[in-house]
């Protein structure tokens, strides 16, 4: 029998005749405070279950249904989501997530599509090829996180930490990143890595001083007021992007075609390899 107890007074909250979790059936379960760290709960169904503020540091969650699961406030260091499903692709139905802490957790092809990420604990997490389309993650942590390939369409990414990202292959497209710090990311132009896509994406006031964007795709981005400061976009697409009142200094635009660029009140006096069109007006 396995005895699921809470994890500050020892109650039980659940128990169920078997040797372990594995593929159990935790439905609409009411786990809010358990103890559920280092367990084995791979393809278990916790779809609509309680687990606020649970203690899953460590545990095993991969291919596991969370579909609708509250995991508002709960720890997941470390733990494996692997291919979990945190959504059905659905508004109003994904997983809750809100100040998770998912430090070090591995979430490689989880989907958390629409899912409620805001001030969520992802640092050092592997993301990779995650499904984030929709998702809020409004002032998580993402530091030094690994996001390959990860799907960020249409996401709110606004006040996000993205600071020494690895995000090559990931898509933005129409994400809302107003806000979000991006210092240090890399978004291409190293071996093995294809550019970021972050067509339309809103860079509102975005911090994105020294990111490698080489080749990256930012066509209809708004980049109005961003930090760019020694950012290198060699060979970066910016048809159609705004760089209004965008701080440059330093920033590499090797390669790009700036004709297409909105650049009303830039500063691209030490900016580095423009060739700016001499019909460029209210340059600074």
């Amino acid at each position: 029998m396995v005895e699921i107890r809470n994890k500050n007074t020892g109650d039980i909250l659940f128990s169920i005749e078997a040797e372990s979790l594995y593929g159990a059936d935790l439905r609409d379960t009411e786990l809010s405070g358990a103890d559920l760290s280092q367990m084995d709960l791979r393809h278990a169904n916790l779809s609509q279950a309680d687990l606020s503020y649970a203690n899953l540091e460590g545990a095993q969650l991969q291919h596991a249904n969370l579909i609708g699961a509250n995991l508002a406030h709960a720890r997941l260091d470390k733990a494996d989501l692997t291919e979990a499903k945190l959504s059905d692709g659905k508004p109003f139905s994904a997983a809750i997530l809100y100040a998770a802490c998912l430090h070090h957790a591995k979430l490689v092809a989880a989907d958390l599509r629409y899912a409620d990420l805001h001030q969520a604990d992802l640092s050092y997490a592997d993301l990779s090829n995650a499904f984030f389309q929709n998702a809020n993650l409004h002032q998580a942590d993402l530091r030094c996180a690994l996001l390959r390939g990860a799907m960020f369409i249409d996401a709110d990414l606004s006040a996000v930490d993205l600071r020494h990202t690895h995000l090559c292959g990931a898509h933005f497209n129409s994400a809302n990143l107003m806000n979000a710090n991006l210092s240090e990311a890399v978004l291409g132009g190293v071996k093995n890595c294809q550019s970021a896509t972050l067509v339309g994406a809103n860079l509102t006031r975005a911090v994105l001083v020294g990111a490698k964007l080489m080749r990256a795709v930012l066509q209809e981005a708004d980049l109005s007021h961003a930090d760019l400061r020694n950012a290198d976009l060699s060979h970066a697409l910016l048809g159609g992007a705004h760089l209004r009142r965008a701080n440059v200094a330093g920033a590499d635009f090797s390669g790009v075609e700036l004709g297409g660029v909105i650049m009303d009140f830039a500063n691209f006096s030490q900016a580095k390899n423009t060739d700016i069109p001499p019909y460029k007006k209210n340059l600074r």
